[in-house]
């Protein structure tokens, strides 16, 4: 697919404003999928910009890394989202940044370096709700496939596109619930930032 039709793509969907705003970054997959009227995008999402100096372009101060997401052409929000955050503490950052295109049916998964790995919570923020999770040396990915009950193994001939189709339907059918917490008694219970340069899951 062209570049052109590539953007045109991504314009007509909940990705346009992200995109313009220079947040879809590194991408596997950026553009529609093999599923009719959907658009993809795998990679990082940029959290909060570092001050440019002069022409000077200088990398992200916060990413939400291993970022999943799918769109659907002439919608404005997301039905699907996931990411790594190094703290909980970003689940604001990430709201904040979605902003829009966040609704209260749409299934957002966020994996915390610094929650508890033996619990798992809903958390709502700015009209979504978030499924809070514990990650520990593990990918986005993987975490997903566990989560959602899929075998790697049936993913294994699907390309990068299909693989993100595969698990952003079984996610759109996810509708187990967990404790609800409040963001605030979130950052009560959160433990220490970790050094992110330590063995962090690629």
């Amino acid at each position: 697919m062209t570049a052109t039709l590539e953007r045109q793509a991504i314009d007509d969907t909940a990705f346009s404003r992200l995109e313009q705003e220079g947040r879809l970054l590194n991408p596997l997959v950026k553009g529609p999928t093999s599923r009719p009227g959907r658009v993809g995008f795998r990679g990082e999402l940029a959290l909060r910009f570092a001050p440019k100096l002069a022409d000077e372009a200088r990398p992200p101060e916060l990413l939400c890394g291993q970022a999943m997401a799918v769109a659907k052409l002439g919608e404005k929000h997301l039905p699907f989202f996931a990411g790594y955050l190094l703290s909980f503490e970003y689940l604001k950052d990430v709201a904040e940044v979605l902003g829009d295109t966040l609704s209260a049916g749409g299934k957002y998964f966020l994996f915390c370096n610094n929650i508890d790995l033996s619990k798992k919570y809903q958390v709502p923020y700015k009209g979504a709700m978030f499924y809070v999770l514990p990650i520990d040396e593990s990918t986005v990915y993987n975490e997903m496939l566990d989560l959602l009950y899929l075998e790697k193994n049936d993913l294994k001939k699907k390309d990068t596109a299909g693989k993100l189709d595969a698990v952003a339907d079984a996610a759109l059918k996810y509708d187990v619930t967990f404790d609800t917490i409040t963001y605030a008694e979130g950052l009560t219970l959160m433990g220490p930032v970790r050094n992110p340069n330590e063995n962090r899951p690629v």
